[in-house]
């Protein structure tokens, strides 16, 4: 059936995680947007955002409607008063891309589910009142999410692992989740090359620094780099990017506790605009990825993307995504993380061809595909 033969459907997509600032689902919130207004021109959008990302995002299709749904995510605004604002549009579907889901929400819905860290990782930070409070916050957030799971019309994972460990955990029809993989950027002609000109002289991490992402273990075994032989001491840099919150300074009071050789090449630049961070991917000897658990793993695929050689740990569905593209390492295993590291360092023609399979392993990955696998799903 053609698209103008179909009835026009009002839907709507939670867009209060919008843009690279709000983490892996805030890029893919975007994008699914942006290349839905390429694709449909038939049904109407109202795009749902906080106030703070409201000048983010200006729609270029006339079908495509911002609204103002100012409330915190996990919290009780959200809860409550994101439900009466989303009924008053009349919507025939809701995109959640994320899995919180009000309680109170009842009408028609769809649910990204971009992994189960959560469950496995927990990441309440330390202080007295998150210590009473954190439990409670846990039930509430096992709730929202197997009632999510459980209410919404169909799941989309971004990848088979993470379809494997939600039917680990909750009992429902394998038949109720799509997989649908995440994008990555578009591959710039200036980073197609491997120029030997370059200076390349530190090793590269771009993200947050919770608990899973297992920095810690990534700096103890940077540490024990440069006590070996055949990498000269401080030769090389950590540059560890990511914004400024309790679990970087964590980072920083561990390596100021642990008095490591390395403490002065570990560099933390802070959060880095996508424009800047082009060129810090563009000269990085290395990309590092040491996490413990991911749902997609776009980041290592970025810096495919940029022609930066990956390492990575094998961790959850990083093998998946990632492919015969990077050299995998034990996260668990600080000796192995430094042994893999060391060897891709010192081996030039491996460097070349992680990055001549990496570009190639990133054209898998479309956000515009994305977009349309989505759109059928819609129209569904």
């Amino acid at each position: 059936m053609k698209q103008s033969q179909l009835k026009t459907k009002k839907i709507g997509i939670d867009a209060r995680f919008f843009g690279s600032k709000d983490k892996g689902f805030g890029r893919y919130t975007e994008q699914l947007i942006k290349k839905l207004e390429k694709l449909d021109n038939h049904n109407h959008y109202f795009v749902f955002l906080r106030k703070e990302r409201w000048n983010d995002y200006n729609p270029k299709n006339l079908n495509f409607k911002k609204v103002l749904a100012d409330y915190k995510w996990y919290g009780i605004k959200e809860q409550i008063l994101l439900p009466l604002r989303i009924k008053k549009y009349k919507l025939d579907l809701m995109h959640f891309t994320h899995f919180n889901v009000p309680i109170f929400f009842h009408d028609k819905f769809i649910v990204t589910i971009h992994d189960l860290t959560l469950r496995h990782f927990p990441t309440h930070t330390r202080t007295l009142k998150n210590l009473i409070f954190y439990p409670i916050k846990n039930l509430v957030y096992k709730i929202v999410f197997k009632r999510a799971i459980k209410k919404s019309e169909k799941i989309i994972a971004i990848s088979e692992y993470t379809k494997k460990d939600i039917l680990k955990h909750y009992k429902i029809s394998p038949d109720k989740i799509q997989v649908i993989y995440e994008g990555t950027p578009e591959i710039s002609n200036s980073h197609i090359a491997y120029s030997k000109s370059q200076k390349r002289k530190y090793l590269l991490y771009v993200g947050n620094a919770y608990p899973h992402k297992n920095l810690e273990r990534l700096i103890l075994a940077f540490d024990k780099l440069n006590q070996e032989s055949g990498i000269k001491n401080q030769e090389y840099r950590l540059v560890l990017v990511g914004q400024e919150d309790h679990f970087y300074r964590k980072l920083k009071k561990f390596i100021h506790n642990s008095k490591l050789i390395v403490h002065n090449s570990i560099l933390f630049p802070g959060f880095i605009s996508d424009k800047d961070l082009d060129v810090v991917y563009q000269h990085a000897t290395l990309y590092l990825f040491p996490s413990l658990s991911e749902g997609f793993g776009l980041p290592p695929l970025e810096a495919m993307a940029k022609s930066v050689p990956v390492v990575s740990s094998n961790a959850t569905c990083l093998p998946e995504i990632l492919g015969n593209a990077a050299d995998y390492f034990n996260p668990l295993d600080i000796d192995n993380i430094a042994k893999v590291i060391k060897k891709v360092l010192m081996d030039e023609n491996l460097r070349k061809n992680l990055i001549n399979k990496g570009l190639e392993q990133t054209k898998k990955y479309s956000w515009e595909t994305m977009a349309e696998k989505t759109l059928e799903l819609y129209k569904n």
